[in-house]
């Protein structure tokens, strides 16, 4: 059974395909996918004004709490099918990483709004 993230793929492929009336290879366009990520991310990133920079942390936060949530997911996966340790590894990467980012914008957005309360 596809997830719809392989389903999406797979139909961008066949269109991708049927366009340019060749095979594409699937490492090649999923690449492709993640290096114009990487440049959109980066513009849209830096493209934010200082004013904004509060709340979209908060929601960078909420992001990071359903990363959380999946990977735990990926932690537990071997206690209900016999799942490899690599996904046990990647699952508690990626729970370490997306604390640091939930705990971290919270310091900052606690140092922003210190920044607009009054002194005295």
């Amino acid at each position: 059974m596809e997830t719809t993230a392989e389903q999406t793929a797979d139909l961008a492929t066949a269109v991708a395909h049927g366009a340019l009336g060749g095979a594409i290879d699937p490492f090649t366009f999923r690449l492709a996918i993640f290096v114009l990520a990487i440049f959109v991310g980066y513009f849209v990133v830096w493209s934010v004004t200082p004013a904004l920079h509060t709340p979209l942390m908060s929601v960078t936060n909420a992001i990071s709490s359903v990363i959380v949530v999946g990977a735990l997911l990926a932690v537990g996966v071997h206690l209900t099918t016999d799942a490899s340790w690599l996904s046990k590894v990647f699952g508690f990467i990626a729970l370490v990483f997306a604390s640091v980012n939930i705990f971290g914008g919270f310091l900052v957005t606690q140092r922003m709004l210190a920044m607009y309360k009054k002194k005295g």
